[in-house]
């Protein structure tokens, strides 16, 4: 593995950041959260046109760009790192690419090149559990055959759905619902994947009010919603446990991208503010405490890079988003406390980082549980005979 980046790679680090610097600052992030859809269309219609993100990581054949799993999870740092609010994880990184591998040849050619030019928004509405984070897929968490969850029941030609899902991802505001539901009854329940128009008669969806604004979340309830199969009859378990691989890394990414742009700030405040007739970025203890902060992010990156690198390959999303998160909560909590006063305000951005470390944690962890869901999934602690 090469671990430089190359020329492309740090192109599209370089314009993506200068047009989140642009359109992203401070005031039009929290503008923006604060709208029904909780993005800006505007912002979401540059990124899409300029620089073709939706497509990112899809083929050139449905109008993608061709790039790789590590183009798109660099992508992510710069969006991390702006807080920026957008579509772009719930429809590039979890939707699109079920689509692409599950999807038949007439929903490809007909969803993906829509989702690639940023004309559609598409997410999962799904529980985190089906993506296998902190355990594994397998169980009832879509229904079970049982009350709960979404059912699906067969009707004329098509489908029809029934349930709740909740903490969807831009659930409130996406074109287009990738489904998880439960269809068979008890004999022979399996869970199937669905596409739901956004428009659909009998669909309802509210925005939740979260603790981070900057990742809308949504409550989809559906009430005999008509809903077509994805792709052919098989088993969609496996492929959602290699979304969550790459939604890992991705997410690890972001945690990182967030973890260092809050050491910027913190570091040039340091760096301004004086106690006792000098900075206190002077200050040894000031130092020891961001070379600490420093030596996390830095590892942080490097393990968010590789499970980028090599998602699809191994298990390495999950333990590099425990480590990431740890750094982010890290970063964000010395940054309001050597921010002083101002770090505790609303009026600094400290407390957004801060917010994007805690929910990422309560949405996808505990930090814990990913480590101990990676360390079984690498048989690290498995127990194994002794034969004389």
């Amino acid at each position: 593995m090469d671990a430089s980046l190359t020329a492309e790679q740090h192109e599209i680090q370089r314009t993506l950041r200068e047009l989140l610097g642009k359109r992203c600052g401070s005031a039009e992030l929290r503008a923006a959260a604060e709208t029904p859809a909780g993005h800006d269309p505007a912002l979401w219609s540059a990124l899409s046109s300029q620089l073709g993100l939706p497509g990112l990581a899809l083929p050139e054949a449905y109008g993608g760009v061709g790039c790789g799993t590590l183009e798109l999870a660099l992508a992510g740092e710069e969006l991390g790192r702006s807080l920026a609010p957008s579509p772009f994880t719930a429809t590039t990184v979890l939707a699109a690419p079920l689509v692409l591998a599950l999807g038949s040849a007439e929903q490809r050619a007909a969803l993906l090149p829509r989702i690639a030019a940023g004309q559609l928004t598409a997410t999962l509405a799904a529980p985190v559990t089906a993506l296998a984070l902190t355990c594994g897929n397998d169980g009832d968490w879509a229904g079970g055959g049982r009350a709960g969850g979404v059912q699906a029941r067969p009707h004329d030609s098509g489908w029809r759905l029934y349930g709740e899902v909740v903490r969807v991802l831009d659930g409130h505001s996406a074109g287009l619902l990738i489904v998880a539901a439960h269809c068979g009854g008890f004999a022979r329940s399996r869970v199937r994947l669905f596409v739901v128009r956004g428009d659909a008669v009998g669909l309802t969806r509210l925005r939740h009010t979260s603790l981070d604004v900057t990742r809308p979340l949504g409550r989809v309830q559906l009430r005999d919603v008509p809903a077509e199969l994805l792709g052919d009859d098989v088993d969609v378990l496996p492929a959602l446990v290699s979304a969550g691989e790459l939604f890992a890394a991705h997410l690890a990414c972001e945690a990182v991208g967030a973890a260092g742009r809050v050491l910027e700030l913190t570091v040039e405040h340091v760096k301004q503010r004086e106690q006792f007739g000098r900075a206190i970025g002077s200050f040894q203890a000031v130092q020891h405490r961001l070379a600490d902060v420093y030596t996390q992010v830095q590892a942080a990156r490097s393990a968010a890079y590789y499970a980028a690198w090599a998602a699809g390959r191994e298990s390495a999303g999950r333990i590099a988003l425990a480590r990431a998160l740890d750094a982010l909560r890290l970063a964000a909590a010395e940054g309001i406390q050597l921010h002083g006063g101002i770090g505790f305000t609303w009026e600094h951005d400290a407390h957004l980082y801060f917010k994007r470390a805690v929910g990422d944690e309560l949405l996808f962890g505990p930090v814990h549980r990913l480590r101990e869901r990676a360390a079984d999934a690498a048989g690290i602690f498995r127990t194994q005979e002794v034969t004389a």
